[in-house]
Parts: structure tokens; sequence; C-alpha cells
């Protein structure tokens, strides 16, 4: 059966409209299972005053994973990598949860706080992408740049510790991690990302970022006890 240039039009955007919405489907559905188990996670690690995995292992560890998920994306043993990527990322939280519990005054409000101004930025920002299906393809370039400004201020305040600095570091990866959602949404949106769990893996980092940063600045205007 032959198909007209119109119909032919139909079909195809018909075919990548559900394309699109199963990607959506599958991607905030495992990032909501990650996003549990590394909760979880997070919390058995600061009840049992679990040590921090220091520099080194947590770097190997996060770029390690992470780049075990982009070798195996296309296959269901994709998913175990992501939740050990998001587990281990989880386990790096508790120690960095007890730090502020044990040493702020108000440290499980500080946390609380975090936890719910990431919430309110990602669902926020997701909403507005998938409501308005604007495409932020273009903030791929501020991202790649502010990614290399990032780490040349994290290398500095290795050497140099100015609390300023920190701030603005946690400023800029609050920034980062939004452009990233709006960005990696519309990817997704517009068929540049077809692969959930690498579109979840980008998510969940960015969501990681934000509460990290959320609770940096927070505890830095806070004063320990």
């Amino acid at each position: 059966m032959a198909y007209l240039p119109s119909q032919e039009k139909a079909v195809s955007q018909s075919t990548n409209l559900l394309a699109t919405n199963a990607v959506l489907r599958n991607t905030y559905g495992l990032l909501g299972l990650t996003l549990v188990f590394s909760g979880l996670i997070a919390w058995w690690a600061a009840a049992s005053n679990a040590p921090s995995p220091g520099l080194i292992i947590t770097l190997v560890g996060v770029y390690g994973l992470m780049f075990l998920t982009q070798s195996l994306r296309n296959s269901p043993w994709g998913l175990v990598s992501a939740f050990a990527f998001t587990g281990f990322m989880g386990y790096t939280l508790g120690p960095l949860l007890n730090l502020y519990i044990h040493n702020f005054s108000n440290g499980a409000e500080l946390v609380g706080m975090a936890a719910g101004g990431t919430g309110v930025i990602f669902l926020g920002l997701s909403a507005y992408v998938l409501m308005t299906r604007k495409d932020f393809s273009y903030l791929g370039g501020f991202i790649f740049i502010g990614i290399m400004a990032l780490l040349i201020a994290m290398l500095v305040g290795l050497f140099i510790q100015i609390p300023i600095l920190q701030l603005i570091i946690s400023a800029g990866f609050i920034l980062l991690s939004s452009a990233l959602i709006l960005y990696q949404t519309s990817q997704i949106i517009y068929g540049g990302e077809r692969n959930y769990i690498m579109a979840t893996i980008t998510l969940y980092v960015s969501i990681y970022n934000l509460f990290v940063s959320l609770l940096s600045i927070l505890g830095a205007f806070s004063g320990r006890d």
C-alpha cells in the first residue's frame, strides 16, 4: 500500500511521538527507582557512620561506573550498572549528611531544605520543557564552557582556601545542573537522546549536584555550632 507524502509525514510524526513518549516514560521511571535506591543507600551509610571513600576512590568509582554504564547502555546490564553507579553516589552522600547533621544545630533542617529545593527546581524545569516543548539544544555550548570553568575553579580551590570561591563554585553547579536538566529533557523531546539509561544518568547527576550545592550554600549561611 502506497502512502501519500502527507500520510508518510503523519506516520513519521506519530512514530517519533511514540518513541519520545517511550523514552520519557522509561527515563522518569528509572530515575525514580534510582533516586529511591540511592536515597536508601545514603540513609544506610549515614545511619551506620560509614567512612568516606576518599577522593581517589570516589573519582575512580564515579568515572569508572559512569564509563561502564555508557559501555553497557544498550544491554540489560546497563540497568545493573546504572543502579551500581547511583548506589555508589548515594554512599558518598552518607558521610556528607552526617557532617551537616552532627556539626550544625539545624543540620537535619538544612538537609531537608536542600532536598526540597532540589525537588522544586528539578520538577519546575522539567515541567517547563515538557509543557512548552521549547528546544534548549543551544545550551550545549554553555554547558561545555561551564564544566571547564568549574573544573578550573575547583583546581584553584584545592590550593587556595577562599570561602567566597566555594560559594561561587556551588552557585555555578546549581546553574550548570539546571541547564543540564533543560538540555537533557529537550534532547529527549526532539530525538537527540534515545537511550533512557544515559538520559537517566545525566538527570541523576544533575539532581545530585543540585542537592550537594544547595546544601553547601545553606550550610555556609547557617554557621556551625
